[in-house]
């Protein structure tokens, strides 16, 4: 990953805007530390990649605020060689977060300008480990299932089934649940072949527009 002039933002969005608020996992932390937010940022907006809060990336995308890339990493909860698959690859961050932390990350976008533009990014970064694919991410991708743990970032308006037939047992799903303008953040954990759900708060993303999805 390339040395760059910005860590001491980073170190600062990590501990006032991600730590401060109740992330706790180190390993989260510690590589949204490491990872240079401000290359999957348009050139227009990297003075502003580090503040507390989402930024557009065209195309009617954005990416994150830092505090929720954190927070659905954390429930997340990956492990070194986990195999995870997300749902909208958007800028190519969050991919990278997950396969900074060992995740065999495959991320699935509906546009192909988009997937692009995240592959831009990865390789820009420096980033090894993903995999990204252009098509309808409400469909999953089976040729890599079972996925240890599954991460849509867009709004659904309910969990899409082929997602939870491609989650692995003892796998977790993390996702924004509601209407096309304000969502739930749930986690979905499968064992014993029954579904578990928590909440955590609300939230507001971009819908997610598919089959299984929203319609265009």
């Amino acid at each position: 990953m390339p040395e760059d002039s910005r860590s001491g933002e980073r170190t600062a969005m990590v501990e006032t805007q991600i730590a401060a608020r109740g992330v706790r996992n180190p390993r989260v932390l510690e590589v949204m530390r490491k990872v240079p937010r401000h290359l999957f940022v348009p050139p227009l907006y990297q003075g502003a990649a580090y503040r507390d809060s989402p930024l557009p990336i065209g195309h009617g995308q954005t990416i994150s605020q830092p505090y929720i890339v954190g927070l659905m990493t954390e429930l997340l909860d990956v492990s070194q060689g986990d195999r995870v698959l997300e749902v909208g690859a958007g800028s190519g961050y969050q991919a990278a977060i997950l396969a900074e932390l060992g995740a065999h990350v495959i991320t699935i976008e509906r546009l192909p300008e988009v997937a692009g533009l995240a592959r831009e990014n990865l390789q820009r970064a420096g980033v090894v480990g993903v995999q990204v694919i252009v098509g309808d991410g409400t469909e999953g991708y089976p040729p890599g299932a079972p996925y240890k743990a599954i991460l849509i970032t867009a709004g659904t308006p309910e969990i899409p089934d082929p997602l939870l037939s491609q989650l692995d047992e003892g796998g977790r799903l993390v996702a924004p649940v509601g209407s096309r303008d304000i969502q739930e953040l749930i986690r979905l954990e499968k064992s014993g072949g029954h579904i578990t759900r928590s909440t955590f708060g609300g939230v507001v993303f971009v819908p997610l527009l598919g089959r299984h999805g929203w319609e265009a």
